[in-house]
């Protein structure tokens, strides 16, 4: 089952980017000479997902100028200007848009490349029975990742928060599959997705798919020029 719709979430402040992000939204920060939303973009269109929500706030008329011209996937905008509303609340802004079917929900501050495509494997994994299927990476490999790493992973994909624990060996990837059910009880107001998963986990009906190929986390003006050295020693 191939989402026909995925979310994208680009509304946020970058603040950790700065003072890249003074000029520009995180998500149009370029990474080996493309910007990070077209990295996640161009897989979604790579797997046949034909439109793409994208919610916007801050410098929002750059974002929605370099958008205008995107076909594949075709783009529309959900437009936060007036109140960011978090990842949460962001997405269930934009329910109308999704429609009634499970859809892909996307951070633009990572690039996924290698193994199978992540989007794909996401798709190919979904079950009637949920209501998050998630990427993770591990978190020995997840390049600029400086956390303890947040879910443990069972042999049947079952996850469990880290808790109190010191560290856990996987991390959230940025991208996940969704029911629209898992918002039924959710307001248009400021909340994380902390509380949807969290549900969800309590609910068993959430899993994870852990990312067979490389993942880099581009959150800093650093990761910039650090994930570019790291794509380009791929092709060498």
């Amino acid at each position: 089952m191939m989402p026909k719709r995925a979310m994208l979430l680009a509304a946020g402040l970058g603040q950790r980017m700065r003072p890249v992000t003074d000029v520009m939204p995180k998500p149009l920060v370029k990474v080996g000479g493309k910007s990070l939303i077209d990295w996640t973009l161009d897989a979604l269109d790579d797997a046949g997902v034909p439109e793409a929500v994208v919610n916007v706030h801050y410098l929002a008329p750059l974002l929605v100028k370099h958008l205008a011209g995107r076909t594949r996937p075709r783009v529309v905008i959900s437009d936060e200007t007036a109140q960011l509303l978090d990842t949460g609340g962001g997405v269930t802004k934009a329910l109308p848009l999704l429609g009634g079917d499970p859809f892909f929900v996307c951070n633009c501050d990572a690039v996924i490349v290698g193994g199978t495509p992540a989007v794909e494997r996401l798709a190919q994994a979904w079950r009637d029975d949920l209501d998050v299927l998630m990427l993770v990476h591990p978190r020995a490999s997840a390049y600029g990742f400086d956390g303890a790493g947040d879910f443990f992973v069972d042999a049947e994909g079952r996850m469990t928060r880290r808790g109190t624990a010191a560290e856990a060996p996987y991390v959230y990837a940025g991208l996940f599959i969704i029911h629209p059910r898992a918002f039924a009880s959710a307001k248009v107001e400021p909340f994380s997705l902390n509380k949807i998963w969290n549900a969800a986990i309590a609910a068993d009906r959430m899993r994870a798919v852990v990312h067979n190929g490389r993942w880099y986390h581009v959150g800093t003006p650093e990761a910039i020029g650090e994930t570019e050295t790291l794509l380009a020693q791929e092709h060498e």
